[in-house]
Parts: structure tokens; sequence; C-alpha cells
């Protein structure tokens, strides 16, 4: 391209005609820009996820023999969209649906998206000319002193001029078309910025919200055990008046009874601050918001998690680090650029006369047309300094693109192997319930038949109230962990939805 551009360069400029030298120049400004064309940095993802034991995890059937499995898309297999609707939970869907419209931190994060975005359009105009025109009248008088004063001819005039210029840098070495590159790449990762900030918030919201329920399952539990304890009080001060129990035995039953409403009372705590921070992500006003009482009763949803591969196309954090190695890469072109000679071209036109009725006729008509071409000749090594700085700075966004694919892959492991551990440990602490429910009430019934004190009541309670506050515990987990794994695997989003 740059030959033939040259050659027809050649052979236009022996016509000696202004359009022919500027379809010259112009043909010379379309040859490939300088410095390195980009190339995403390699990275080759794991063929399966390591932890992926969880039954609330789905994952894709194994390569069959031979290798059969098509490419895959970035969506196929994966969370789509309004991710959170997986929960089943209306409450949820209404809180989560106003941070896209509410949100004060998603609206910052999309008006610096905007802001960017523009810097592309403002850098993109530079490859054309600018133009600007406009009138000017004046009245002129000579001094009688200067150079140009002569007798014969009057020493004050009437001066108007419609004139017009333009002016021009042609993009023979790419600088401005790297620019426009990098800035394009910038406004990507300003986008994946934001899509980041806005998967944190939902993600955020859920895990709140999932928290809030939980708690509110440990208050329902508390106080069905309150009401318990309340009867086994009013059994043991019947029983002590017949004789049969002790004082011990009550003031017992009465220190169980008041450190369980005790601990009722300090979930409200808690459970204030958890209502706060999601009001606050819905952007509501807290003093005329609250969460109904809704003790976390769902089933935990199945979530896909697609073939690892997919990971780098769906995590927003990975898609703003790519896009920076590739703004930085464009850099690189732009400092090479500067070994090249800059040219300007420029020109101007008009009117102008002495007298309004002579103003805008044929020999009142006023041009001029030229160019220029500098070439830096010592500049004690900075054009060097600064190509090397170039390239060091899109080795280390390259880097830093390697180490958010690792950062991500882990991220994801962590969560699935949370979920499987979680998972096992809860069946187990179930299976812990059941036997302390089964102590419990061997226990009660010992007690009520005389055979046993009653601090082996209240012993047997006290080990069947912890572990149900365990389990409830485990199920929140569950819960908090299956929505860091919808964030850790991007949510619903797919780099399909960077702007082009």
């Amino acid at each position: 391209m740059q030959a033939l551009s040259l050659h027809l360069a050649h052979r236009l400029a022996g016509r000696a005609t202004p359009m022919a030298a500027l379809l010259a120049l112009g043909l010379l400004a379309g040859c490939k820009p300088v410095g390195p064309n980009y190339n995403r940095p390699g990275y080759e993802a794991p063929q399966v996820y390591k932890e992926t034991g969880a039954s609330t995890v789905v994952v894709p059937p194994p390569n069959p023999a031979g290798g059969g499995w098509q490419p895959a898309t970035p969506s196929d297999g994966m969370l789509r969209g309004k991710w959170w609707e997986v929960y089943q939970d209306p409450q949820l869907n209404k809180l989560e649906e106003r941070i896209a419209t509410d949100n004060q931190g998603l609206r910052q994060a999309l008006e610096t998206y905007l802001a960017v975005r523009d810097q592309v359009t403002a850098t993109h105009a530079n490859l054309y000319p600018s133009l600007s025109a406009g009138p000017s009248i004046s009245r002129d008088k000579v001094s009688r002193n200067g150079p140009s004063y002569s007798a014969s001819k009057a020493n004050g005039y009437n001066d108007f001029a419609i004139t017009g210029q333009a002016s021009w840098e042609p993009d023979f070495w790419g600088r401005i078309r790297r620019t426009v590159e990098g800035a394009r790449a910038n406004s990507q990762a300003s986008a994946a910025d934001m899509a980041s900030v806005d998967l944190s918030l939902h993600a955020e919201m859920a895990a709140d919200y999932f928290q809030l329920r939980g708690l509110d399952s440990e208050i329902k539990l508390l106080k069905a055990t309150v009401t318990d304890l309340e009867r086994q009080l009013d059994l043991t001060q019947r029983r002590l008046a017949g004789g049969v129990a002790t004082e011990a035995d009550v003031a017992q039953a009465q220190t169980l009874l008041e450190t369980v409403r005790a601990q009722l009372v300090d979930f409200g705590v808690a459970r204030a601050q958890y209502e706060h921070a999601v009001g606050t992500i819905a952007a509501y006003t807290l003093s005329d918001f609250s969460i109904p009482f809704s003790p976390l009763d769902l089933p935990l949803p199945k979530v896909p998690v697609g073939v690892p591969s997919q990971l780098l196309e769906r995590r927003p954090d990975i898609a703003a680090a790519e896009r920076r190695a590739a703004a930085a890469n464009a850099q690189i072109g732009i400092a090479v650029s500067a070994f090249y000679p800059t040219i300007s071209l420029g020109g101007g036109g008009g009117f102008e006369s002495m007298h309004g009725g002579t103003w805008l006729q044929g020999p009142g008509a006023l041009w001029s047309l030229g160019g220029q071409a500098t070439q830096l000749l010592f500049d004690a090594g900075q054009r060097h300094a600064l190509t090397s700085e170039a390239r060091h700075t899109y080795e280390a966004q390259a880097a830093g693109y390697r180490n958010s694919v690792f950062q991500a892959f882990n991220d994801v492991e962590d969560q699935l192997s949370g979920l499987r551990i979680l998972e096992q440990e809860s069946g187990v602490e179930q299976r812990a319930v059941a036997s302390a429910q089964h102590s419990f009430d061997l226990s009660n019934q010992r007690y009520k038949g005389g055979v046993t004190s009653y601090l082996e009541v209240l012993t047997a309670e006290a080990t069947l109230l912890q572990n149900q506050r365990t389990a409830i515990d485990l199920q929140t987990r569950q819960f908090v962990a299956s929505v860091g794994l919808v964030r850790s695997l991007g949510g619903g989003w797919d780099a399909s939805q960077l702007p082009k």
C-alpha cells in the first residue's frame, strides 16, 4: 500500500495541480500505521474446573472422544441477563431492579464511560481538516510617519473582508489512527468497568439480602426457643411448688431463658445493618424503608458454570484489563510516529475590498495555499525513551491481563470449593441436629419422670439450639457462596456487550 501511494503521489505531483497533490496526500495518509498491531496476550484456559463437587453446580458434559465439541459462544451453558431471578424471590427481584435506575454508584460509572466515549469522537475528528470562516469590517488610518504613507493617497480607508481558513495534518504515519485506536480501547475498558460495578452492586445486594433472611431464620428459631423455655420455666416453678423441683432448677431455667432473650435482642442490630445496606444499594430513603420479616426458606438454585475457556469472555474485569492492554499497544505506535516528519497543510481564501459595493466581486478574491514539513533531528534520546516506556507499559498491561485471568480462576475455584464443602458440612450438621433433638426429647422425658436433674435438660436444649443455629448459618453461607459463584462467573454479562 505504501509503495503504491508513493508511486501515485509522484505521478500526480508532476501535474502541478492542487487537487492532484491533495489526492496524493490522501493516499499517503491511508497507509498502514507505524507500530505493532495488537494481538490479545496469550492465555490457555484449563480444560475443566477442579472443585465442581456441589449438587447445586451444573457442569457441561465431558468432551467426547475425538473432540466432538463445537466452539462455544460466551453465553452457552451460562446464566443470562437478570441472573438473580434464578433464586425465585419476588422481593429480591424488586430490589435488584432499582439498581439500574436509582443507584448513584452505577450512575457515576455510566457518566464516566460516556465521558471516555466522547473522547473517541473528539480524537477521531483530528483525521479531518479544520475549517473556519468569518467576516471582518474595519476603519483604518495610515500613520504619516509610516513606510506605507503617501501624500497622494488618502490616509484613511475602510476594509471589508470575508475569509476562510483550512488546516490539515495528514495522518501519514498513523499517529492519529493509533490515538483513535487507543481511545476506543479505553472507552471499551470503561464500559467493562461499568459492567463490573453493576455486577458488584447486584451481587452485594443479593448477598446482603440473603444474610438478612438468614438472620430472620435465626430470629424465628430463637423466638420459638423463648416460647419453649417459658413453658419449661412455668413447669419448673409448678414442680417447685409441688416439692418435686428445686430452686436451683428454677434459677437455671430462668438463666437460659434470659440468655436466649438477650441473643434475640442482639440479632436486631445485625438485621438493621443489613437492611440499611440493602436500602442504600437500592437507593431508598432509609427512614421510609423496611424489609418484612422473611425467614430463609428458599431452595438453593443450580448454577451453570460452563467451560473454563468461557470465563475469559464472561468477566468484565478481564475484559477491562484486555482492553487496557490494547490501548497500551496503540501508545507504542504513537511513540514510534514521533520518529517521522510532521507534515501540515494550510490554505485560505475569500474576498476583500475597501468598498461594500465591490466586496464580493471577482477582483476582490484572494487565496493562499501552502504546506510545511518538519523533522526533529536531535532530542537527546527522548523519543527512544518514550518508545521504550510505551513498550514496557504494554508489557505491564499484558501481565495485568494475565493476572486478572489467574485471579478470576482462583475466585471461581474458591466459590466452587466453598459450595462443595458447605454442602457436605450442612449434611453432617443436619444429622447433628436430629441427634441433638433426640437427646433433648429423652432428657425432657427423664426429667418429667423424675429420674434426672433439670441441668441435663438445659444442657441438651442448649446443645440443640447451638446445632440448629449452626445449620441455619450454613444454609445462609450456602446462599452467599452461590451469589459469590455467580459473581465470579461474570453474572449474565459477556464481552459481546462491549461497544464497538
